[in-house]
């Protein structure tokens, strides 16, 4: 069975220098083995083919028969590495957070490191102001933790 953790090591080495980074890597107990990747300007099949090519000369399939897919994170998957909240500042994402609220907004900046993600959330809200007849919506920023929250994925609007 091929080890994850020399794997994901030797993922995050070949991406090195490429733009490209690691968002998951799953093996199975029956040895299929997922690896998914991302990229601010979004990840094409060449590069998946590339990457499938030099995992398959590391990982000899005579030693570990194994299932090999190599692949982009998904537009509607959550986000699980800081590098997707990054490339996703200025578009609106959903929000669901463990005490059970959905939050949609525009993702407008991403502090912390990799293990304490922490972002900021534009959230449309309508205010009455002094003086005016018609209530306004304004951008009410929104703070979060991703530690907070069961998930944060691209929203998609069909306007």
């Amino acid at each position: 069975m091929i080890n994850k953790q020399d794997l994901t090591a030797f993922v995050e080495e070949s991406l090195q220098d490429t733009g490209n980074f690691l968002v998951d890597v799953r093996v199975t107990p029956d040895n299929n083995v997922t690896v998914e990747i991302d990229n601010p300007e979004g990840v094409d099949i060449d590069t998946c083919a590339s990457l499938t090519r030099k995992i398959e000369a590391r990982f000899n399939r005579d030693e570990d028969d194994y299932e090999l897919e190599v692949g982009s994170a998904g537009l509607t998957s959550p986000f699980k590495v800081r590098g997707q909240y990054v490339k996703n500042v200025g578009n609106p994402v959903e929000v669901l957070t463990k005490d059970g609220r959905k939050i949609r907004g525009v993702l407008s900046q991403v502090d912390g490191d990799a293990e304490n993600i922490e972002f900021t959330l534009l959230v449309p809200k309508k205010i009455k102001e002094p003086g005016k007849k018609k209530p306004v919506m304004v951008d009410e920023p929104v703070a979060l933790k991703a530690s907070e929250c069961k998930s944060v994925k691209y929203s998609f609007d069909f306007k």
